[in-house]
């Protein structure tokens, strides 16, 4: 191995001690190497340039010394126990993410090859005659050490970041759907109140929604609707006959049978409550079942004559539960049908206007629950 051309001075050369630059950290390097003389002249070197040097003899004792503090190693290929290939594949297998210098001897560039295919940052052959050039790939290494380090703390800050970012945003979005739930709520119990305020008006028409809503909630109950079904199913027999706020509905109250004019009117309340909702973007499928609750099977209901599979599950429910309550509440004009009578009706029409098997359930549930 050469080593630099003797001082004019007395000054060993391995010895001399030039001041690095001001502020500088002194990069660390991790050498091992089995033969004696090649690691103390590679450690004295690298002395000359201020580095802070950590020589063992194997692999097995670098494997040992390693850690993040290193910032570069140096790694003689022809070690006895564990070659450097092999040490190599260790440190790679551990995710050591330190640039690795391997010392090759003359006439082995297949090592050399070989070692950069193993993921070696670079290769240096011994003996050492150029110390320029050796001090700079050891400066390329701790430049792409300083590199990598620097990026897993962009990427380790960049993830905190992101992680805080995305709790912020998860809290937003909670305040945001808790602000939303609020909104909703408050809007179906002030509808709630004016429709119930509206029933209570006139003696035949009070309770009417409590009860259609029960009625509902039983069905549903019966036959396992999930709970968003349900919850969609009780808004829209709430708010199911909405409608008549809006309309002059004083008609109802006259002795005696309505005129086609009269009739006309009240069968617009279903449209008039689907357009009262339809802001509402959260009510999106009530609006379709309060528009529909007056159809029929086989489309001559109104207003839009639909029938069959256009009327879902929940619309079917709410026209037999609405159907129900108006046979068997009284009104100046008719009397009321007992529940008896009602399921009768109810069976009567069961395929041209109600859902055969939902009628049965909820004649099913009429018959065992006494507080219907």
């Amino acid at each position: 191995m050469s080593v630099p051309e003797p001082c004019t001075s007395d000054q060993d050369p391995f010895t001399a001690d030039p001041s690095p630059d001001d502020g500088a950290k002194l990069a660390r390097i991790l050498i091992a190497d089995d033969d004696d003389l090649v690691r103390t002249a590679v450690e004295r070197i690298l002395g000359l340039f201020h580095y802070e040097v950590t020589a063992v003899e194997s692999g097995q004792e670098l494997l040992a010394q390693v850690h993040d503090g290193y910032d570069v190693i140096i790694l003689d290929i022809n070690m006895p126990g564990m070659d450097g290939f092999e040490t190599l594949e260790e440190l790679n297998r551990k995710g050591v993410d330190i640039p690795v210098l391997f010392l090759t001897g003359a006439g082995s560039m297949a090592y050399a090859v070989k070692a950069i295919n193993l993921g070696a940052y670079d290769f240096i052959t011994k003996p050492i005659e150029d110390l320029e050039i050796f001090h700079v790939k050891v400066k390329r290494a701790i430049e792409k050490s300083t590199f990598l380090r620097h990026e897993k703390l962009y990427k380790k800050n960049l993830e905190k970041e992101v992680a805080a970012k995305t709790r912020e945003l998860a809290e937003k979005n909670l305040l945001l759907k808790q602000y939303s739930d609020q909104l909703e709520k408050a809007t179906v119990q002030i509808m709630s109140s004016l429709q119930t305020a509206m029933e209570e008006k006139d003696e035949y028409t009070a309770g009417h929604t409590l009860r259609v809503t029960e009625y509902c909630m039983a069905i549903g109950e019966a036959i396992n609707l999930p709970e968003q079904e349900h919850i969609i199913l009780r808004r829209a027999a709430q708010f199911h006959d909405i409608g008549k706020l809006v309309i002059d509905l004083s008609c109802i109250c006259k002795p005696g049978k309505l005129t086609a004019e009269e009739w006309e009117l009240i069968k617009k309340h279903p449209e008039v409550g689907a357009n009262i909702i339809k802001p509402l973007g959260f009510m999106k499928r009530e609006q379709n079942i309060i528009r529909h609750h007056h159809e029929k099977l086989d489309g001559s209901g109104y207003p839009d004559g639909i029938g069959g599979d256009e009327l879902d599950t929940l619309t079917r429910i709410l026209i037999i539960a609405d159907s129900f309550d108006a046979m068997t509440s009284r009104r100046n004009y008719r009397r009321n049908l007992s529940t008896r009578e009602a399921i009768a009706e109810l069976r009567r029409c069961a395929g041209s206007q109600f859902d055969p098997d939902l009628v049965e359930c909820f004649a099913q549930i009429l018959k065992s629950k006494q507080s219907f």
